[in-house]
C-alpha cells in the first residue's frame, strides 16, 4: 500500500487547510474547545455544515449524483485528517451519514427527492429511533408497535438514548409491524415527522452534567402517532435488513484521524501541567500512538476497498471496537494529564465562551472539559451496539464460531 501523496494530493491538502483557515472562525473554535461531548449547539453546527455545503464538502462519502464531494479515497483520507488536525466540529451523523445512505439504497424516487436535498443542505435535522428501554444491544427484541390503519401506521411506545431529539425535525425508527417467530422479522424502517401530534421528548441527564446547549440524549414517547405508510422505507417487515446496512455506516467510520488529534491534545495538556516527560505517562502515550498507527493502516486498507464497490461488512464491528476503546483510553490519558484540575466539576463548560457567566472557573480553561469528556466517553463502547455484541458478530461472521 503506497502512502506517499502525489503532487495533486498535496495541492488538495493545501486547499483544505486554506479553506479551514478562512472558515473556522474564532467563536466556533472557542465553543469546540470547551465542548464536553464533541458537539456544538444546533445553530453553530448548522452554520458550520452550511459552510461545508457551500464548498461542496459536507458529504464526502455520498455519490456525486446526490451531491457528494467526489473525493478519491486518498482525498477523503486527507480531508478527514486535516479537519481532525484543525479540531473542527464533526457534522451531525444522523442525517448525512446514517439515514441518507439507507434512503439512497432502499428508498423510492419520491423519498430520495423529498429527503436527500434538505439533508445535504442541513435544512432538516434527524435523530435515530432504535434503542428502547428493554431493547438496546439486543435490538431485535424491540417492541414499539406500528399498527396499520388504512394509509397510516399508528405508533405506540418509546425510544431511548435518542441523541439530539430535542432539535430533530425527523426521526428514523425501527418499529414492529408484526409479531413473527423470528424476532428479526416483522420489523420495519419508517421515517416520522417529529412535529406529529402525540410525540413527547424528555431529556435524560448524563454523568457529564446537564446543560441546555450540550444536552445530548433523550427519551422519545409515541402516543397514537399517525405516520403515513408512504414514509416506510422499502418493504414492510424488512427493516432489520436496512438497519444492518445503516449500522455498517454507524460503526464503520474512520476513527484514526480524530484519535490522532485527540492524542495530540492530551499530549499538550501533559506539557501544560509539566508531566509530559513523566516516564509512566510517556509510555502510555507511546503505546497509544502505536495503537492508532495500526488502526490507521487498517482503516486505509478497508476504506480503499470500498472504492471498488465492496461492503464494509463485519469489519465495521472491528473498527467500532478498536476505535471506541481508543477514544476511552485517550480520555483517560487526558484526565491523568491534568491531575487535580480534573476534580472540580464544571457543569457549564460554555458559560464563559457564550457570555453567560462572570464567575471564575476553578483551574485553567483547558482543564474544564476534561473530566466531563471522560465521563461522556464511557458511552462509546456501548452505543451502536456494545463492544461485547461486536465481538460476537466478528466471531460468527469472520471466524465462523
Amino acid at each position: 500500500m503506497d502512502l506517499a501523496f502525489s503532487a495533486d494530493d498535496l495541492k488538495f491538502r493545501d486547499e483544505v487547510r486554506a479553506w479551514i483557515a478562512d472558515n473556522y472562525d474564532p467563536k466556533l473554535k472557542a465553543m469546540q474547545a470547551q465542548s464536553k461531548n464533541g458537539y456544538l449547539d444546533k445553530d453553530a453546527m448548522v452554520a458550520w455544515q452550511k459552510k461545508l455545503y457551500e464548498r461542496g464538502w459536507v458529504a464526502p462519502d455520498w455519490p456525486v449524483e446526490h451531491g457528494g464531494a467526489g473525493f478519491t479515497p486518498t482525498q477523503r483520507y486527507i480531508f478527514n485528517m486535516e479537519m481532525a488536525a484543525a479540531g473542527t466540529p464533526s457534522v451531525s451523523p444522523m442525517g448525512l451519514k446514517m439515514v441518507a445512505p439507507v434512503i439512497m439504497a432502499f428508498g423510492s424516487d419520491e423519498q430520495k427527492a423529498q429527503h436527500l436535498p434538505p439533508i445535504l443542505r442541513s435544512d432538516i435535522w434527524w435523530c435515530q429511533g432504535y434503542s428502547e428501554p428493554g431493547s438496546g444491544s439486543d435490538l431485535a427484541s424491540l417492541q414499539m408497535k406500528a399498527e396499520r390503519d388504512g394509509d397510516h401506521y399508528i405508533f405506540n411506545g418509546s425510544k431511548i438514548w435518542t441523541t439530539h431529539a430535542q432539535w430533530a425535525d425527523w426521526i428514523f425508527c425501527l418499529v414492529r409491524t408484526s409479531q413473527e417467530k423470528n424476532r428479526q422479522d416483522g420489523i420495519s424502517f419508517i421515517l416520522c415527522d417529529m412535529r406529529s401530534p402525540g410525540i413527547t421528548v424528555q431529556a435524560l441527564p448524563t454523568l457529564d452534567g446537564p446543560m441546555a446547549g450540550q444536552q445530548e440524549v433523550n427519551q422519545v414517547f409515541f402516543d397514537n402517532v399517525r405516520v403515513p405508510v408512504g414514509n416506510r422505507i422499502g418493504e414492510e417487515g424488512k427493516g432489520w435488513t436496512y438497519a444492518k446496512y445503516l449500522l455498517e455506516f454507524e460503526r464503520g467510520n474512520a476513527y484514526a484521524p480524530g484519535l490522532k488529534a485527540a492524542l495530540a491534545k492530551a499530549r499538550r495538556l501533559a506539557q501544560y501541567e509539566g508531566v509530559g516527560n513523566d516516564p509512566d505517562l510517556a509510555r502510555k502515550f507511546a503505546e497509544m500512538e502505536i495503537t492508532i498507527a495500526a488502526l490507521d493502516a487498517t482503516e486505509l486498507r478497508i476504506f480503499s476497498s470500498l472504492s471498488s464497490g465492496k461492503s464494509v461488512g463485519a469489519a465495521s464491528s472491528m473498527l467500532k471496537c478498536a476505535g471506541s476503546e481508543a477514544q476511552q483510553a485517550i480520555s483517560e490519558l487526558a484526565l491523568e494529564a491534568v491531575g487535580v484540575y480534573a476534580a472540580p466539576f464544571v457543569q457549564d463548560t460554555w458559560a464563559e465562551t457564550l457570555g453567560r457567566s462572570n464567575a471564575p472557573r476553578p483551574g485553567p480553561d483547558y482543564a474544564g472539559p476534561v473530566a466531563p469528556s471522560y465521563f461522556n466517553y464511557r458511552k462509546t463502547s456501548i452505543y451502536a451496539g456494545s463492544n461485547e455484541v461486536q465481538r460476537n458478530i466478528m466471531a460468527k461472521l469472520v471466524l465462523g464460531l
